[in-house]
């Protein structure tokens, strides 16, 4: 089957409201405006992880008045917020706060490196005290409501989004039911255990979960002293033929082959759609050997499968919030 990255045609009618769309990951935060004209105004910069614990609901609320005035709508033209966020998430009073092991500093301490000790971010809250509706969702629940709505996994009921990315997250898909969970934290596949490692610290204070031993962020902590400053550098290495790059490679796919078999064992999936900054653009790299990975491994839960890059390609993010407030 052949899958291709394509845009979305959004089809809103003329003086709808104006939807706003905000994508938090742990490493940059972007928002844009969507209308009948399309999805435009997008603005982005690094995500908020210093100050008093809401600096990031303070930075969103200013980026949709930034996008808004790019895009040429007024702030008050909003008539919903979809934020699909990096998780996991706590309750506060039934309202989202972030506990992110990549956002929040108090969850693994000084060891990790971030600015703040932070042991949630408040999220819903504040975007709630700036706008009428607002919908909060797990950046993975996000991006699987897009795949199935314009990507690669439109008109599959057993089917899961996986981004392999600053962090290692999923959305998970059952008969056609998008789990959340009790705290909509359901797809948490970053957080299991594939491998034992003792010395591979994760942000959310475990030690060698997938996460912390495959994430895009765990490979210049793990690799830096051995000359790989970051993923780019280790993927160049290993395409220039060097076999310690080339090694290390294989042993991140085999976690993340473990990470995926597990998911279509619990779930017995049909199709798993990649996306994220550290697979999309070594796609080509990764794929094969993923689904080599996978291939063989108890036929009668594999058989079938399909591993395939998201149909959005890296706009996944882009159209995971929108999904969440289009009717």
């Amino acid at each position: 089957m052949n899958h291709t990255t394509h845009e979305p045609r959004i089809h809103l009618p003329e003086g709808s409201p104006t939807l706003a769309c905000v994508d938090i990951g742990g490493t940059k935060v972007a928002v844009s405006m969507a209308d009948h004209r399309g999805v435009l105004g997008k603005v982005a910069e690094p995500t908020a992880k210093e100050g008093n614990n809401d600096a990031l609901g303070r930075q969103i609320i200013r980026m949709i008045g930034e996008s808004c005035a790019l895009a040429g709508v007024p702030v008050d033209s909003v008539g919903s917020v979809g934020v699909s966020s990096c998780g996991p998430f706590v309750l506060n009073d039934g309202l989202v706060e972030l506990a992110a092991p990549n956002i929040c500093g108090g969850l693994a301490g000084k060891a990790r490196g971030l600015p703040n000790d932070w042991m949630s971010a408040l999220l819903e809250a504040p975007l709630r005290d700036a706008f009428k509706n607002v919908r909060v969702e797990n950046d993975g629940v996000g991006a699987l409501e897009a795949e199935r709505r314009w990507g690669a996994l439109k008109g599959v009921r057993n089917c899961a989004y996986v981004t392999w990315s600053t962090g290692i997250g999923m959305g998970l898909c059952v008969d056609g039911h998008i789990l959340r969970g009790k705290n909509g934290n359901a797809g948490h596949g970053g957080h299991i255990f594939v491998s034992d490692n003792d010395d591979a610290l994760c942000g959310c204070g475990m030690i060698g979960d997938v996460e912390a031993l495959i994430a895009g962020n765990s490979i210049p902590r793990r690799f830096a002293s051995q000359g790989y400053a970051d993923a780019s550098v280790l993927f160049t290495a290993a395409r220039s033929g060097d076999q310690r790059a080339i090694d290390i490679i294989d042993s991140l796919c085999h976690v993340m082959g473990r990470a995926l078999f597990n998911i279509t064992a619990l779930l017995d999936l049909q199709r798993i759609s990649l996306g994220g900054s550290v697979f999309w653009h070594n796609q080509d790299y990764l794929l094969p050997r993923l689904q080599a990975f996978m291939h063989g491994k108890l036929p009668a839960l594999t058989n079938g499968l399909e591993i395939v890059p998201a149909g959005l390609g890296e706009r996944v993010g882009d159209f995971a919030a929108l999904a969440l407030v289009m009717k």
